[in-house]
């Protein structure tokens, strides 16, 4: 059973917060985690609220702990989110990793690992995610990225294929179609 304490605090935590009334939100979130410390929300909230106020080392406290109570995308995303703004590029291209293993087609956290995989040098590892986000519905950037991303890893017949692919229902492409003429020199 919900205590409705709880519920009332974590609801008025949500609007102030989404009204940018952050001392109130900060205050409604902190009595619903004085009411009941194992759920995941008012973390996130104080979380957000930290982000808002530049305190990125509580911020990345406050993921942790909503991600160690109920681990899951958001969490999870958070956390790739405060490390990649403290230069911590592999530890988000972890925490990004394992928030598409939640949900393959969130396409902020694609982008971010796709460019993360591009500073670090990992793109072999980012293929497998633009498959599955790519299995979620044929997006033209997700084709396309996959694309570049298997040609700079030296599958070119598969980056051919995509490409084929790409310039076959986005006829307009030219960065698609550029890429193909480098494959074809």
């Amino acid at each position: 059973m919900n205590n409705p304490d709880y519920e009332i605090n974590k609801e008025l935590g949500e609007c102030y917060l989404f009204m940018g009334e952050y001392d109130k939100a900060h205050s409604y979130y902190t009595k619903a985690v004085t009411c009941n410390d194992s759920v995941a929300e008012p973390y996130m909230g104080l979380a957000a609220i930290a982000v808002s106020q530049g305190r990125l080392d509580d911020a990345h406290t406050l993921y942790a702990k909503a991600n160690a109570l109920e681990p899951g995308e958001k969490p999870l995303t958070g956390l790739g989110m405060i490390e990649v703004e403290q230069g911590k590029y592999a530890e988000a291209f972890a925490n990004f990793s394992a928030a598409l293993d939640y949900n393959p087609g969130n396409m902020m956290v694609v982008n971010s690992l796709l460019q993360l995989a591009h500073v670090l040098g990992r793109l072999p590892e980012i293929i497998p995610y633009l498959e599955a986000a790519l299995d979620l519905g044929d997006t033209e950037a997700v084709r396309f990225a996959l694309s570049a991303c298997l040609l700079a890893v030296g599958r070119e017949d598969e980056a051919k294929t995509h490409l084929e692919i790409l310039i076959g229902e986005y006829p307009s492409n030219d960065n698609a179609k550029q890429l193909y003429a480098q494959l074809a020199a």
